[in-house]
């Protein structure tokens, strides 16, 4: 590990001490910061019974931390418990009503969003879906072609889940701002891996959770809403947090806070917070140029094991073109999985593939040892 940049941080993963972990595209290794963080919040509780201000301020620093991930500001952030609840917020405060009531969205995003545009067809939304094109990846041109004047919403993956395709989004972004439509950007599988900047790429909305590469755990979602565009938002699924004062308690009074807080809802996941402010406060240390550039010479080890192996992806052979997610098909993909495990090896199965995805934590050596590995059990 002579070259690797990341030895200091990668200590921090002790389960790397005996265990290959490449399963970030589903949940990251646990770091101590974020077990430290689960540890606090239990001890407070255990010790004190409550300890409401402090887990609000960690929900608080949550927001901060991906804020600066992400080039926003702190107003610009809302939380809830997961992307799809804030994708069916969002989109429930969208006016289906007139000609302009088209969602673009594309064939290899995640299927829960997906779900959420179709349930909108119920208040007069259209929903078109781009199809891959031949190389398996969205085809820009198509893309574009496929957002007019009829569009209200632009609803994409920046990395799909499955087999880690990259899209251009200051590019989508350009085309959406020139017909006036709003673009929602789901950074599941690509916020932590690479820089974002929300102000440079034009992005209207960006949503991530946090068990992924943001190294935190299930229950915790994030969304920023461009400021000018919160204020202009009144979603139908709302609660005592979207409130100018929620503890005013006023349960005949219906108005807005300000920013993206207006889109908060019930009481805030407040242990999910405490972890996820770990998580991406570890992240906000390193340099996101650095990790991309790390990510993508793990990409090239990747594709370059799978060709010597005889093994076929369904990912982009073009390391700038793809995240973190190498796709591997193989036949019975959870069994692979499992016994991928028992080898030392966790990785993801999804489908008719097995995705290895590392993080900046991992080395070459691991990522080629385990498609080795993999291709052995296969061939078994």
């Amino acid at each position: 590990m002579t070259d690797f940049p990341f030895a200091q941080e990668r200590e921090l993963f002790p389960i790397l001490r005996h265990k290959v972990q490449l399963s970030s595209c589903s949940q990251s290794a646990l770091s101590l910061p974020v077990a430290q963080a689960m540890a606090a919040y239990q001890d407070g509780w255990l010790r004190q019974g409550m300890d409401w201000s402090g887990w609000m301020a960690g929900v608080a620093q949550a927001k901060s931390e991906f804020a600066r991930l992400i080039g926003a500001d702190a107003d610009e952030i809302a939380v809830m418990s997961s992307v799809s609840d804030i994708a069916s917020s969002v989109v429930g405060a969208l006016d289906f009503s007139t000609e302009r009531a088209r969602i673009v969205a594309t064939a290899l995003d995640f299927p829960s969003t997906g779900h959420v545009w179709l349930a909108q067809q119920r208040r007069g939304a259209q929903v078109h879906f781009v199809e891959e094109g031949a190389e398996g990846g969205i085809e820009e041109a198509a893309l574009l072609a496929a957002i007019d004047e009829r569009t209200r919403l632009v609803a994409l993956s920046q990395v799909s889940y499955y087999g880690g395709h990259l899209i251009d989004v200051a590019r989508v972004a350009e085309r959406a701002r020139e017909v006036g439509a709003l673009l929602w950007v789901d950074a599941y599988q690509s916020a932590g891996t690479l820089p974002i900047d929300v102000r440079r790429d034009g992005i209207d909305m960006l949503a991530s959770g946090a068990q992924k590469y943001l190294l935190g755990c299930p229950g915790i979602a994030f969304v920023y809403i461009r400021r000018g565009l919160a204020q202009t938002l009144q979603p139908l699924n709302t609660g005592w947090f979207g409130r100018v004062n929620p503890f005013a308690f006023d349960i005949r009074g219906l108005d807005w806070a300000d920013g993206a807080r207006r889109l908060d809802t019930g009481t805030p996941p407040m242990l999910n917070g405490c972890v996820a402010a770990a998580g991406l406060a570890l992240l906000n240390r390193l340099d996101m140029v650095a990790v991309r550039d790390h990510l993508r010479a793990l990409s090239e080890v990747a594709l370059e094991t799978v060709r010597e192996q005889g093994l076929a992806t369904a990912s982009p052979l073009d390391p700038a073109h793809k995240g973190s997610n190498t796709a591997v098909c193989v036949a019975d993909a959870a069994a692979l999985e499992q016994r991928m495990a028992e080898a030392g090896y966790i990785v993801s199965a999804r489908g008719g593939v097995i995705r290895v995805a590392p993080h900046f934590y991992n080395t070459a050596d691991e990522v080629r040892d385990a498609i080795r590995t993999l291709a052995s059990l296969a061939r078994a």
